[in-house]
């Protein structure tokens, strides 16, 4: 991975499982100088920001490991194979909560957690809901679907009750682009 100012002089493999890869880069800086760059390679993401018509968000409460704590977020995932984000997304928040949508807008792409891994989520707006069975993976057994109002989230994201960043961005920028009152 060269870019202007930087270049890649060797990698090598340091660990790898089915979630991820940690590498360590031998690069060289715009000034010249060496450094070992270690960092992590993640696969994509994506968010969903799933509201019905009377305008509730459908967000969960897990616990997600590696924080040590309950959290809430909005359905969310990793994309597999070759679905793509807006596949991964559509899978998501079937298997979250249960419904469908027919309407979905992009509302961007986040970069997480810079200088330490290249993973990115994919931030969606789902409108037009159906609502199902959820279909959890194993890993998801305690996790709660609960219907949120929107402006009560943005005050979740506003007083850090929100804390996932792929979540945050969704609220905020349908909030900003004025898609969500």
């Amino acid at each position: 991975m060269d870019v202007p100012g930087w270049s890649c002089v060797s990698s090598e493999v340091r660990f790898s499982s089915g979630w991820f890869t940690v590498r360590r880069d031998r690069a060289r800086r715009p000034d010249g100088s060496l450094t070992d760059y270690d960092h992590v390679l993640a696969p994509e993401a994506v968010t969903v920001l799933a509201v019905d018509e009377q305008g509730d968000v459908a967000v969960t409460r897990q616990w997600i490991y590696v924080h040590g704590e309950t959290q809430w977020r909005l359905p969310a995932g990793r994309v597999e194979g070759a679905e793509g984000a807006a596949g991964a997304a559509r899978r998501e928040l079937r298997e979250e909560t249960g419904a469908s949508a027919t309407a979905w807008t992009s509302l961007g792409t986040i970069n997480c957690a810079d200088s330490l891994t290249n993973h990115r989520d994919h931030a969606f707006l789902a409108t037009g809901l159906t609502l199902g069975e959820p279909e959890p993976e194993p890993g998801e057994s305690d996790l709660e679907v609960h219907w949120v109002p929107f402006a009560r989230l943005v005050d979740m994201v506003l007083d850090g009750r929100l804390p996932h960043a792929g979540s945050s961005f969704a609220v905020l920028t349908a909030k900003v682009k004025g898609l969500l009152e």
